[in-house]
């Protein structure tokens, strides 16, 4: 009987992504400008509408690097689990206008697959 690994959840992705930018951001302070947009997730309806009241939008991306670098005037990062995790019409859509705004906006499989990207986009 093959012995299946259980593959990380989208929120822990993303909590090791943000314990790794917290660390690395002594050498790379532009890293301290780095931050996630609660859009998503299960929440009780009054919550729910609480935020969309507030300006909560479907398909925002997760995260946001605001840091202008090789000609964008920042980085969105819609994370996402390694293996699975389907990226809806509306992320779809959100990333695809905000490139055409000038930003470096991108899905990122895993920690280690956002780490690549911010580190490759923060070299310019």
């Amino acid at each position: 009987m093959a012995m299946q690994i259980k593959l990380p959840s989208e929120h822990s992705e993303q909590v090791a992504l943000i314990r790794w930018a917290k660390m690395r951001s002594a050498t790379l302070p532009e890293l301290g400008l780095f931050f996630a947009i609660p859009n998503g997730g299960e929440r009780h309806l009054f919550v729910a509408k609480k935020l969309k009241a507030e300006g909560v939008k479907a398909g925002v991306p997760d995260l946001m690097l605001p840091v202008a670098r090789g000609g964008y005037h920042g980085l969105f990062i819609e994370m996402k689990r390694m293996k699975g995790g389907r990226v809806t019409k509306q992320q779809t859509e959100w990333l695809n206008r905000l490139i055409r705004q000038g930003y470096s906006a991108v899905v990122c499989r895993g920690c280690h697959d956002a780490i690549q990207t911010i580190e490759d986009y923060l070299r310019g």
